[in-house]
């Protein structure tokens, strides 16, 4: 099998869930929306769900805000970039690889704008070989293009196989999966009682370098 490592970026890669924390009380102060206004944003998230779009839809009507849902997604996108963080060790096992001659490459899905502000402000786009993201490509996890995508700016097919890792059992699992790669599924805790495939479970992705690099 050849030495591929594809790895989702939000919650895997990177803590959006404690960044999306420091968000909600920001926004919340920003609008002075008072001292529950936070934890009630933290509860309506949901993992990520619903999407945005539609997330900014129900904060504006709960709290009566003024601005636009574009408005508000938009300001949420721009500010996003700059509160998510990557651990040292994260970067560390992302080295590790390289050095052992291992391709690494991000594929997540989202919008261009926020996704790609992730990756440069936290300094992942120097620490992989490539990206592949939704908003740039059109297709979006776990359709299989955006897999190959990634794949072939690493300068390799998914035909040779490699690994995928990621939190979601539907996007990054079951879509990998399908494809020919191994998977590594980082169980936050967000998908009791499901049912899933994955060649290994961690709840740290710092594990997931050490079965890639055992392999």
């Amino acid at each position: 099998m050849q030495r591929l490592a594809l790895f989702d970026l939000d919650n895997t890669l990177l803590d959006l869930d404690a960044a999306f924390a420091v968000w909600a009380e920001e926004f919340a102060a920003v609008y002075g929306l008072g001292p529950e206004a936070a934890a009630f944003l933290i509860s309506l998230d949901r993992d990520g769900h619903p999407h945005r779009e539609a997330f900014f839809g129900q904060v504006r009507v709960r709290f009566g805000l003024p601005d636009s849902v574009s408005e508000l997604w938009a300001g949420y996108r721009r500010r996003m970039p700059h509160l998510v963080r990557v651990r040292p060790e994260v970067f560390d096992g992302l080295a590790r690889l390289r050095e052992a001659g291992w391709k690494v490459a991000i594929v997540t899905n989202g919008t261009a704008d926020n996704q790609l502000g992730k990756i440069r402000e936290t300094g992942l786009i120097d620490a992989v070989d490539a990206y592949a993201l939704s908003g740039l490509e059109g297709v979006r996890k776990p359709d299989a293009r955006l897999f190959e995508i990634a794949a072939q700016r690493c300068g390799m097919e998914l035909a040779g196989g490699g690994w995928m890792v990621g939190d979601n059992l539907t996007a990054d699992i079951e879509g990998a999966s399908a494809v020919g790669l191994r998977t590594v599924w980082v169980d936050r805790g967000a998908w009791p009682g499901w049912k899933h495939e994955a060649d290994h479970v961690v709840t740290d992705v710092v594990r997931s370098f050490e079965i890639l690099l055992a392999g």
